[in-house]
This record gives structure tokens, C-alpha cells and sequence, in this order.
């Protein structure tokens, strides 16, 4: 089986519980702080499952909430992103990596036929506040109902439909936040539909298919729309239905969806929130708009979906971020000419996946490694934040950070391999920029962890098995009583192959 056949948040639950990793939660439980807390232990756990509570504290109608649908699990990820469990992670990253070649624009159904649209809320029964939303940290500002979300904005210029991730914490039972960084498509979207004096359209998703929710987190051209990258992810078309109030493109089989317009006065204090770096993120600096909610939509017994930002590894995005932004450099990379990646990865415990990019390439000529690093660091798949850019040979695999250390013990003369980039793209998030108003530039260092082209022929060699060796070790592996699983290797020392050349 090469495809998973899902098609929303449920179908997605169902074979993660024939996989043990759900873990149902009957009791009561607080989403005031009580939540967030158990998903920050089972996030430490090895043994971690998603979180499904089905019993929220203090509320009576019949919502749920999942937390952290990824977390750190492998087969998670991969029957989100639609394939069976068992790609190691680089085979996955080159999955993905394929996919984003392919586009499938969604296709809109008969709004008959779409789940969300089977409670609609507007004018006076529009409230916020009935819905079980967690306040993860003690000194978040308050709920954040938008954490595993989705928001949908369009360019009014060029009609495209953006998708992405945004936190949105609840100041009304009509009205929510709306933080974005700068740089970011929903920022540059509103910022559009304002100057021409009319107020942004925005739809929010608070209880998202895992696979719209990954896609809308990732950096993709600002021409291209995530919609089309899920849909060929998925392998058909998205099924979307127009909001019966700004007309955008809504997820037909999504659990909860907000709809409703944001209006350029000035907004209001919003945050601080336990973000992604593991620090509290933007204190009540300034004000943030907010979207005011013109309509609610919700299936039966809706699934609301949580991402708890914190360090590694209870982070929700650090995972699938490392495939995902993994994949958008290796494919910006290709796109660019640059010939001979082996792969890319961005490290989890690195501040949320954002914070250190590995590229592996074969090098080739000289300047290679440190052209696709400059690549690496600007491109749109990785140039968010990222502030170390690895660059490796073909025999480390980037997704392993015990060889990408090794490599840069080794292999990179520190007087000479590293190159700093200054006053690129960063955020307000950056705990280590001060004073604040500094936070939207940051700089990127440049990491030459490879060998040195011009002597790469007599570099030193290292040691490696033999196949004979190996494979003569994995025949004996059971009959010798050795422990667990021999790992597979790639890299190996033939001197008689060399004999022969």
C-alpha cells in the first residue's frame, strides 16, 4: 500500500488508533492549565501518544480536544502526510520533497454535503466562549483557541488563497486576536485588502485534518497556495465549500471554523503566549488586530485541535516541521540548479524545527557547499528565523544530529568555515534580540561541516565497516544474543574495490 486513503481529522484518528497511539481521556479535565500540563509531560514521554479529551472541565455541550495530533511519532506524521508508517525520517523528507513537484487544486462541493456546515452559528448565538479552549501556560494572556489552526486569507491583487498557522486568543465571545508575524502571507494579505480601505476577509480553522495544518505551517512561495501542495500530498483535490460570508474557500470536512472580517483599528493588547522557543513570545508590546467573527460553523460533537508551543520535545510543530521545511529546502535547492543534495532537515529540538538547517550534498566543484548554504538560509522554505545552516557531505545523514556534530568536529576549520549573514528575516518571537524592536532582523551562521574541496581527494579517511564485516554481523546477530535491532548503515571501506579501479 503506497496510499492512506483519509480524507479529514477523523478518518486521520481512526488509523492512529489502530496504531495504540491515542490515548482517551474520560475523566474531567481543566482546560484552564490542566491540559496544557499533561500534554507537556507526555510530551517528555518516550511512549508519548496524542491526547484526546473527551470530558473538558466547565463545559456542557459535546466538544473535545486533541492535543498535539503529531507530537514526535514518525507514524503520526506519515499517516498524516498519507503514506503508511515506516519511511525512516530522510526517506520521508524526499516523499514530501516529490510531492511538492505535483499541485492539486481543491474542488468545491455542494455545501449540502459538508459535514461543517451541520451547526451554523451567527448574529447573537455567535459565542466563543462555549467552546472548551485551553489556556496552556500560567501566564498566557489568556485562551488561545488558534494554535493548531489554520487561517485563510486572499490576495486580493492576484486572487491566490493563502493557508496558515497563527495563535488567536480569545478577547470576546466575538472576537479573536490575530498575531502575525512580519513577512508572514496573512500579514502582507490584510495589509493589501487595507490599503485599499476595505477590511480583510479571514476564515479560521480550529479543528483542522493534521495534513492542512502541517501544510499551512510550512514556508511555500508566496505565488503558490498550500491548498494545492495538500491536495497532491492527499493525491485528489482538497473538497472545499464557499463561507456563506466572505465567500473564501472553507474546509468541507473541518470540525470547527470561525468566519468573519478584520478591520485595521489599531486592534487590541494581545498575549504574552507560551510560544515555540520555549519562552513567552510578545508581552503586550503593542496592540494586534483581531478578527471579528460574523459566523460560526461546527460538526457534531466537534473535535477542537491544540498545539502546545514549548521546548523539545513536548513541542507540537518540532516533528513534522523538521520533514517539512526539510523537504522545502531540498526542493528550492533542486530548483535553484544546485545538483547533487542527498537531503535536508531541520532539527526538532531547534526552537520548534525553525532554528538549525542541515543540508547533505556530494560536492562537486568549489564554492558548492557554501553556495547551497546561502541558498539554504534565504530560500522560501527555510529563510524564517533559521540561525545555523549546516552544511554536510553525502556520507552524514543530516536528520541524525550525533553525525552532523561529528562532522562538524571533523570536518570544519572554525577560522575558516563559517560566514555570518546579518539583518535577515527573523521575528518577534526571538527571545535573544534586544531591545525588542529589534526582533524582526536577525543573522544566520554558515556552516561548512563537509570536507575542504580543494584537498577532499586526500582527506582524511574515515573509518568505516567493510560490507563483509556488516553483512557478516547481521547474519550472527540473533545467534550471538545481541541486543535489539542491528542498525543499518550506508557508508562503508572496500579497499579491494579500490584495487580494481
Amino acid at each position: 500500500m503506497s496510499k492512506v486513503d483519509i480524507r479529514d481529522l477523523r478518518d486521520w484518528l481512526d488509523d492512529v488508533e489502530k496504531l495504540g497511539e491515542v490515548t482517551h481521556i474520560t475523566q474531567e479535565v481543566d482546560p484552564h492549565l490542566e491540559m496544557g500540563a499533561l500534554t507537556y509531560l507526555n510530551g517528555k514521554n518516550s511512549e508519548q501518544t496524542t491526547l484526546l479529551f473527551e470530558k473538558p472541565k466547565g463545559h456542557k455541550g459535546d466538544a473535545r480536544v486533541l492535543f498535539n495530533p503529531i507530537g514526535n511519532s514518525m507514524n503520526r506524521l506519515s499517516l498524516a502526510m498519507r503514506t503508511p508508517p515506516g519511511k525512516t525520517p530522510i526517506e520521508l523528507v524526499q516523499y514530501v520533497k516529490e510531492k511538492f513537484d505535483e499541485k492539486i487544486k481543491p474542488v468545491s462541493i455542494d455545501p449540502k454535503d459538508a459535514p461543517i456546515y451541520e451547526n451554523v452559528w451567527m448574529g447573537d448565538d455567535i459565542d466563543l466562549n462555549y467552546f472548551p479552549t485551553p489556556t496552556h501556560w500560567v501566564r498566557d494572556g489568556g485562551p488561545y483557541i488558534g494554535t493548531a489552526d489554520v487561517i485563510i486569507t486572499q490576495d486580493p491583487d492576484s486572487g491566490r488563497i493563502n493557508l496558515g498557522t497563527y495563535r488567536q486568543m480569545i478577547e470576546e465571545k466575538d472576537r479573536v486576536g490575530y498575531y502575525s508575524s512580519p513577512g508572514k502571507d496573512t500579514l502582507l494579505d490584510r495589509e493589501k485588502w487595507w490599503a485599499k480601505g476595505k477590511p480583510c476577509p479571514v476564515v479560521s480553522v480550529y479543528g483542522v485534518d493534521p495534513l492542512l495544518f502541517i501544510c499551512a505551517a510550512t514556508g511555500f512561495p508566496k505565488q503558490e497556495s498550500e491548498y494545492d501542495a495538500a491536495g497532491a500530498i492527499q493525491g485528489s483535490p482538497i473538497e472545499t465549500v464557499p463561507g456563506k460570508i466572505t465567500g473564501l474557500p472553507i474546509p468541507a470536512r473541518a470540525e470547527l471554523v470561525i468566519e468573519g472580517y478584520s478591520y485595521p483599528d489599531g486592534g487590541r493588547e494581545e498575549g504574552p503566549f507560551g510560544e515555540f522557543t520555549g519562552y513567552y513570545g510578545r508581552p503586550g508590546l503593542e496592540q494586534t488586530p483581531s478578527i471579528e467573527v460574523k459566523a460560526i460553523y461546527f460538526r457534531n460533537q466537534p473535535i477542537m485541535t491544540a498545539a502546545l508551543m514549548a521546548d523539545h520535545p513536548s513541542c507540537e510543530q518540532n516533528l513534522f516541521l523538521a520533514v517539512m521545511r526539510g523537504a522545502r529546502v531540498w526542493r528550492d535547492l533542486e530548483a535553484c540548479g544546485i545538483p547533487g543534495i542527498h537531503g535536508g532537515w531541520s532539527v526538532p529540538s531547534a526552537a520548534g524545527g525553525f532554528g538549525m538547517t542541515v543540508v547533505s550534498l556530494q560536492q562537486m566543484y568549489a564554492g558548492h557547499a557554501q553556495q547551497a548554504a546561502a541558498i539554504a538560509a534565504q530560500c522560501a522554505g527555510g529563510a524564517y528565523f533559521a540561525k545555523f545552516i549546516y552544511v554536510v557531505d553525502e556520507d552524514i545523514d543530516p536528520s541524525d544530529l550525533e553525525q552532523v556534530i561529528w562532522a562538524a568536529s571533523t570536518r570544519c576549520r572554525v577560522s575558516e568555515d563559517i560566514d555570518i549573514l546579518r539583518n535577515t528575516w527573523s521575528t518577534y518571537l526571538d527571545p535573544s534580540k534586544n531591545p525588542n524592536e529589534e526582533r524582526p532582523y536577525g543573522s544566520k551562521a554558515l556552516i561548512y561541516a563537509c570536507k575542504e574541496f580543494k584537498n577532499i581527494k586526500t582527506f582524511s579517511r574515515r573509518t568505516a565497516l567493510t560490507t563483509g564485516q556488516y553483512e557478516n554481523a547481521l547474519a550472527r546477530w540473533d545467534e550471538l544474543g545481541m541486543p535489539g535491532k542491528a542498525p543499518a548503515l550506508k557508508v562503508f571501506d572496500n579497499p579491494e574495490e579500490e584495487l580494481h579501479i
